[in-house]
């Protein structure tokens, strides 16, 4: 689904050079590579405070952590999403609550939100899926009108810019009072290994996750809260540092193939391809068509035999997965949700993608749709 090896190679010696300069200082944890791209994030997402971590699940779980919620207290998210965002939420023994999304976009849906507030509702965490920001305007009001809290989950849409209706433009992640993200190697600015961070503008709670993220300490030795053990290693920082460069030349290279796909599968009723909305642009770290009356494992076997890749993204809401079932939610209640879990598909798309390669894989797939 995604080419990291030519990725590398058009970086080698940036990358080569920066983690030999890291093996030569021996400083592996929390040396100057990650202080200076802590820097460099906070410089192109313009937030006052970038805190890294171990891995985007940390991030989720350390910024509910900062937030001071108690067990019992009601958290609101998606049910079209990877399982990490609840699972941070039942870790912490606070209550995922969760509602069904936009037919178009397939982020949350606002009104959903506003209908599944109660006295226990804390926090909401609109996940940015698949490269777009989620109705953000929408959802800041909503959270100011009840007192809630926004965490983003900006896993997938790092480098993505949302347009307020007020004409001011903020990159995914620093809409909210925290924005969590992953450096996993597929995502759009990936490491290679694991990697987090979390983002705010808010001083009390950057220094809170700072704690956390660091055995509870502001102090060597001294542990004033309880908190975890999740850092970004120095080399995965320098990585990052090269890689943070060339993110916007990433996404652009992602959207030309999205262009590329949308026109060549134009006019076909058996697929409907992906929509952007028009508060926000798309980095598309995944290209994710709805299929219509497709066999969709066919269609995989077949661009399998035919060398291609594909995945879908994903097969089971979350209110119907066996670890979160719960009495609260039954098969219908999500029917958005569970429509896109039964008919998206998602082909490859990445920063190496020549036209050769895309016209294979969209005739490919219109061969198999016209056999």
């Amino acid at each position: 689904m995604v080419d990291l090896v030519g990725q590398y190679y058009k970086i080698k010696d940036e990358v080569d050079t920066a983690i030999q300069d890291v093996i030569a200082s021996a400083a592996f944890i929390n040396g100057p590579a990650v202080k200076a791209f802590q820097s460099d994030l906070e410089h192109y997402l313009n937030i006052k405070h970038v805190i890294p971590c171990g891995n985007g699940t940390d991030a989720l779980q350390v910024a509910l952590m900062a937030l001071g919620l108690q067990p019992g207290d009601e958290v609101i998210t998606t049910t079209f999403t990877f399982i990490a965002t609840a699972e941070v939420i039942a870790l912490l023994k606070l209550r995922p609550v969760l509602v069904d999304v936009c037919p178009n976009t397939f982020n949350i849906d606002p009104h959903a939100i506003e209908k599944a507030i109660t006295s226990k509702t804390k926090a909401i965490i609109p996940v940015h899926l698949f490269g777009q920001c989620a109705d953000m305007d929408r959802i800041m009001a909503i959270a100011d009108t009840h007192n809630l809290f926004v965490i983003e989950d900006a896993a997938q849409a790092l480098g993505a810019t949302w347009y307020a209706k007020n004409g001011i433009a903020k990159k995914a992640g620093t809409i909210g009072h925290i924005g969590c993200t992953s450096f996993f190697p597929s995502k759009n600015l990936g490491c290679y290994g694991d990697g987090g961070a979390v983002f705010t503008n808010d001083d009390t709670l950057a220094e809170q996750l700072r704690m956390i993220v660091n055995h509870g300490m502001k102090t060597r030795y001294y542990h004033d809260i309880v908190g975890v053990n999740s850092r970004l290693d120095s080399i995965q920082a320098a990585i990052l540092q090269i890689k943070l460069k060339y993110l916007d030349t990433y996404a652009d290279a992602r959207k030309q193939a999205a262009n590329y796909y949308n026109t060549a599968f134009e006019g076909c009723d058996k697929l409907s391809t992906p929509i952007t909305a028009d508060f926000t642009d798309h980095v598309f770290h995944q290209y994710t068509l709805v299929t219509h009356q497709i066999d969709r494992e066919a269609l995989a076997s077949y661009l399998k035999r035919n060398g291609i890749a594909s995945a879908i993204y994903y097969p089971v809401p979350l209110h119907l997965q066996k670890a979160y079932l719960d009495p609260r939610y039954k098969d219908g209640d999500f029917p958005i949700a569970e429509n896109l879990s039964e008919t998206v598909f998602s082909l490859p798309i990445h920063t190496e993608m020549d036209e050769a390669t895309l016209q294979y894989i969209s005739q490919t797939v219109l061969s198999f749709l016209n056999t």
